[in-house]
């Protein structure tokens, strides 16, 4: 099966595509441009390296969320337009899940952080056995010091990933210094498609197709528009009780 992944649920944009499991090509960009300018001349260009062409694609796998509510949108809007074209099946991925395959070859857990700001991260938690991933606690949001007390429960290595992932740790090494915590090397922090399409490989086996009119973002909050539009109505009903 040829799997054509993306993601675009943060700051990075990447794309890849996998074939069986095997990984024949991926573009990663943290050039702080807009994903709309990036996102689709990267699949262009990645299909045209690999020899392959947008027909070829059995599926299409991309990040849900948590993330950026503007990445995601733009994500998810292009590939459910690709895959609504071709008539071709979509996979949903956590966007932790796929930054927790970017440890997959160590031995140890996993803390996967992406910053949510005000001191908060969406953060998930995994074991790694040096071969699959295997998860330990749901996508969430959390604030960080929260995340710190609840990481040293844990008896094993702790690696922090994500664009998140340096704040955790700092707070984390400075309240508990006997815990064997370990920050990943920047290029191994973000969120990579390659991640993806190994994540969307495991759920191909498992069966776990959208059709492309059922693929939608997973947040875990509510976006700032919508904060706002909440705090402007509940103070207006508080004028009027009053």
């Amino acid at each position: 099966m040829i799997i054509l992944a993306v993601d675009t649920s943060a700051k990075t944009a990447s794309v890849g595509l996998s074939q069986d499991g095997i990984i024949l090509g991926e573009f990663f960009i943290n050039a702080g441009l807009t994903h709309s300018q990036t996102f689709m001349p990267m699949i262009e260009y990645l299909l045209s390296s690999v020899g392959k062409s947008i027909g070829e694609v059995d599926a299409f796998a991309v990040t849900t969320g948590p993330g950026s509510f503007t990445g995601l949108r733009i994500g998810i809007s292009s590939v459910k337009g690709m895959a609504f074209a071709l008539d071709k099946k979509c996979i949903s991925v956590s966007s932790l899940e796929a930054l927790a395959y970017n440890m997959v070859d160590k031995d140890c857990i996993i803390s996967c952080c992406m910053d949510a700001r005000r001191g908060q991260v969406y953060n998930a938690i995994f074991k790694s056995d040096g071969n699959k991933i295997e998860r330990l606690v749901d996508d969430r949001l959390i604030i960080a010091e929260d995340l710190s007390k609840e990481i040293s429960n844990y008896n094993k290595e702790v690696n922090f990933v994500g664009d998140g992932a340096e704040m955790c740790y700092n707070i984390t090494r400075q309240k508990f210094t006997n815990l064997k915590v370990h920050l990943a090397s920047e290029h191994m922090r973000y969120s990579k498609a390659s991640g993806v399409a190994l994540a969307a490989e495991k759920a191909c086996e498992k069966n776990e197709f959208l059709s492309a009119c059922k693929l939608m973002p997973e947040y875990l909050r509510l976006s700032q528009a919508e904060r706002e539009l909440k705090k402007r109505n509940n103070k207006k009903d508080g004028d009027e009780v009053c």
